[in-house]
């Protein structure tokens, strides 16, 4: 018995070598690096190298950044100080993130997946030149936000009331955001009855590409053991610990540029300790505005929790639906919220 197995690990091992062999290296018309690899069965591919030299962050423009995201503010709260400056590579403040939220499964959990996704994009397309003209002096980054992990009624066959997507569910959200040049990708946590320690790590196959960044959501984390949706969930900031550790373990292992994370907050309680939150070089905080109301309540939601407790960056949520609810019935315009202080530097359209 054992012979055979010898002569199949030394055909592996002739493959192996054979494959190595044929790896080329080259440059294309533009100038970008390639490879060219050709596989046992003899087809050849070529894909670009990822240029992984990124130059340091411009500190003098970075603090000029952060000042001008404090929008005048003169209660000392922000800019935060102090703070560590992020590695290469980084998106805030440099760009503003304007994602749709949602998920494929459902049209009713936000804008990603209410429409097919030439559609969604095109219209996500119109909200980002909206911020290109509010703000010309910040590029707009898109992004897609998707709930990777779905807080339910049903308590699943372990009882814990959240549902996982399977792969090819956000591989397709994956091939979707490559329709549009450098889109990222957010992956958004609901665990429910579940923790933020059990979930994370199943995420880490994809959260080590250097375009997918997190979302968690304390309104469904429900560490009291109640059915979702029932009451408002909790996180204290020794979970957001534990994540943004996470991720900066990712960027250090894998030379990843910095990590964006962001918390959605509209109550107090959903955020514990906020002072305890550690800033990490590879990791970026958003606090990000979840609530949804006529734009005089929100305003005040981000006033009271996100304004008053701060912590890195900011973000804000507009409702095309729940907004429009109370009078004015109207939506929050860019210009109204490059009024707020701090100007939120992450918006989220559901």
């Amino acid at each position: 018995m054992k012979i055979p197995q010898l002569a199949g690990t030394l055909l592996i091992a002739f493959t192996t070598v054979t494959l190595f062999a044929n790896c080329t290296s080259g440059t294309d018309k533009k100038g970008e690096k390639t490879k060219t690899t050709i596989s046992a069965s003899g087809d050849s591919s070529e894909v670009a190298v990822t240029d992984t030299s990124r130059k340091p962050i411009d500190t003098a423009k970075y603090n000029a950044l952060m000042l001008k995201l404090a929008h005048g503010d003169t209660t000392g709260r922000w800019p935060v100080k102090p703070q560590p400056y992020p590695l290469p590579g980084a998106i805030l403040p440099y760009k503003r993130i304007v994602a749709y939220y949602g998920n494929i499964y459902s049209k009713r959990m936000g804008a990603l997946g209410e429409y097919a996704p030439k559609e969604m994009l095109s219209r996500l397309d119109v909200e980002v030149k909206k911020w290109e003209k509010a703000d010309p002096s910040t590029p707009v980054q898109p992004a897609l936000h998707y709930i990777a992990v779905v807080a339910q009624g049903d308590p699943g066959k372990d009882g814990k009331h959240r549902f996982r997507m399977p792969d090819k569910q956000i591989d397709s959200v994956l091939a979707i955001s490559r329709m549009r040049k450098n889109m990222i990708v957010f992956l958004d946590i609901q665990v429910s009855l579940s923790t933020i320690r059990d979930e994370l790590p199943l995420l880490e196959k994809y959260l080590k590409m250097p375009n997918v960044h997190l979302g968690i959501d304390p309104e469904f984390s429900m560490k009291e053991g109640v059915k979702p949706g029932k009451r408002i969930g909790t996180y204290d900031a020794a979970d957001i610990n534990y994540c943004s550790q996470f991720l900066a373990n990712l960027v250090k292992k894998y030379n990843l540029p910095p990590k964006v994370f962001t918390v959605h907050r509209f109550t107090k309680r959903m955020v514990t300790n906020y002072k305890n939150i550690k800033l990490r070089p590879e990791v970026q905080i958003v606090m990000h505005m979840d609530g949804w109301g006529e734009p005089e309540l929100k305003k005040g939601t981000y006033r009271h929790f996100i304004f008053s407790e701060p912590v890195e960056f900011t973000g804000f949520k507009l409702f095309y639906k729940n907004d429009l609810k109370k009078a004015p019935n109207k939506l929050m315009t860019p210009e109204e919220l490059m009024k707020l202080t701090p100007i939120p530097v992450y918006i989220q359209y559901q």
